[in-house]
């Protein structure tokens, strides 16, 4: 961490980013554009406030997954870099991966468990959704 920041970046290091420390505890996602977007079979999102969130070496290449999400990667090696959601203006999530400490921030939960591939079934006792998190109650 660097002055109460989290940093990391992708995987050459064209692209590197700081944050604030997550308003949520991390997650995995199985949904389907992320596993296509990621080439692999989940995903680790951990979620930031936007407005502590900046690159500071250069700026990633956008993509446009669906008319309400946009995402960020980089141009040269092609790192999943964010996910914005326009219905959540104030929070950007990161890849959890690409932090520079990801052991740090373990995810306590998997999420659209209903897109997951047949043979992806997690063996941990971590609660898993159909969809998105269940709101505390």
């Amino acid at each position: 961490m660097n002055g109460g920041h989290l940093t990391g970046g992708c995987f050459c290091g064209a692209v590197r980013y700081q944050c604030g420390t997550p308003l949520i505890a991390p997650t995995l996602c199985h949904c389907e554009s992320c596993r296509r977007i990621a080439g692999a079979h989940v995903v680790g999102w951990l979620t930031v406030t936007a407005a502590s969130f900046e690159f500071i070496n250069a700026q990633p290449a956008e993509f446009h997954s669906s008319s309400h999400v946009t995402r960020t990667f980089c141009p040269r090696c092609g790192s999943p870099l964010t996910y914005r959601h326009q219905d959540r203006p104030l929070e950007i999530d990161v890849t959890l991966a690409t932090l520079d400490d990801p052991a740090a921030y373990p995810p306590i939960d998997h999420i659209y468990m209903a897109d997951a591939l047949p043979w992806d079934h997690p063996g941990t006792e971590w609660p898993q959704y159909r969809g998105r998190r269940t709101p505390p109650t």
